[in-house]
């Protein structure tokens, strides 16, 4: 017996306006680059921060330690080349691209690191 009944949520607050996180496309392209930076000795932990205006990867060289780098996604930025930063442990913009993969393809790890 086939059923033609559809459940329908009308509630306005579930509905979900905004994708307020990492597509998966961009976390692939982060955990690739988190992958080998582990691989090499510079990072050692990770941690995800998300609010309403933007989500973060923070890295880490211990997990005592505040976080190396931010690397952030700005849901509403000021400017298109403000939609994905890196930032260091004080919120300062060491680099800002519009494309994900442009920004971390082009950043030297090394000569970032204090």
């Amino acid at each position: 017996m086939r059923s033609n009944l559809k459940l329908v949520v009308n509630n306005p607050s579930n509905r979900i306006e905004e994708k307020h996180f990492f597509e998966r496309e961009e976390l692939k392209i982060i955990l690739d680059l988190y992958a080998k930076m582990v691989s090499e000795g510079s990072w050692k932990d990770y941690g995800l921060s998300i609010s309403s205006k933007q989500v973060s990867f923070s890295v880490f060289r211990n997990a005592t330690e505040n976080a190396l780098y931010k690397i952030c996604k700005n849901f509403k930025p000021k400017n298109k080349n403000l939609r994905y930063l890196i930032t260091d442990t004080n919120g300062k913009i060491l680099r800002n691209s519009y494309e994900l993969k442009t920004l971390l393809k082009g950043t030297n790890w090394k000569k970032l690191q204090k």
